[in-house]
């Protein structure tokens, strides 16, 4: 494929992602600290990156404020670990603290049914705080429709 052609679909992309964002109907509210109001989704589908995309999580909260935030959490796959509660990452973390924390300042987690069944995940040792969705993937695709930004920490 020549550089024209690049350019050209690089370009529809971009686009088409700046009208599917009007279509939305976001409405950009301001918050007070000079940022505006933000909804976003942070997709965990590895618990060994999960320490990490908490920490981003409560780095978001803490630029944005908790009441300009709508953040959800998506796990799947090993992810959905994060939200087992005693499950622990390759260093011997356990995130269920982090969890509670980010769940005190407004952050929802999702995990998915799919992995609880294919992984035999018991559900009596999923976080309190988690709610379950039927499909990891399709939430996070539906999330983005309705107008939350995709970040893949």
């Amino acid at each position: 494929m020549n550089m024209k052609k690049v350019l050209a679909l690089f370009s529809a992309a971009t686009m088409a992602v700046a009208l599917s964002a009007c279509a939305t109907g976001a409405k950009m509210e301001p918050a007070k600290n000079g940022y505006y109001k933000q909804k976003a989704v942070y997709h965990i589908n590895d618990i060994d990156s999960a320490n990490g995309a908490l920490r981003n999580v409560k780095n978001h909260l803490n630029a944005v404020g908790d009441e300009n935030s709508d953040i959800i959490v998506v796990t799947h796959s090993k992810g959905a670990f994060t939200l087992v509660d005693g499950a622990k990452d390759a260093k011997g973390k356990e995130m269920k603290d982090q969890v509670n924390t980010l769940a005190n300042r407004g952050v929802k987690f999702q995990i998915c049914a799919n992995t609880i069944r294919g992984k035999k995940i018991d559900k009596n040792k999923i976080n309190i705080n988690a709610e379950v969705v039927p499909s990891g993937v399709a939430q996070i695709a539906h999330l983005q429709q309705m107008g939350y930004y995709y970040i893949k920490p």
